[in-house]
């Protein structure tokens, strides 16, 4: 005999695979919070702050001209056939 209510073994089942789809989540985001917290340890540096700013948002000092040189490699190819 078979009783299906709001108990049943599908259900279960579902809510089980749920808990590891969370729980999956949770170790990846665990481990980018420990890499941003190292970021955020090395960049209490002056240097390796101004570096980041440099590569990352192109940051400059004065009286400074950026160059910015992309490989062909490193283009889109959209921008390679034209």
């Amino acid at each position: 005999m078979l009783f299906l209510d709001t108990n049943s073994f599908l259900i279960h089942h579902e809510l089980n695979n749920e808990i590891e789809q969370l729980n999956d989540n949770k170790k990846y985001y665990q481990k980018e919070i420990q890499v941003d917290q190292k970021q955020i340890k090395s960049l209490k540096n002056d240097a390796s702050l101004e570096k980041f700013a440099r590569e990352e948002y192109f940051m400059k000092k004065e009286n400074e001209e950026i160059y910015i040189i992309e490989y062909e490699d490193s283009l889109n190819k959209r921008y390679r056939d034209e």
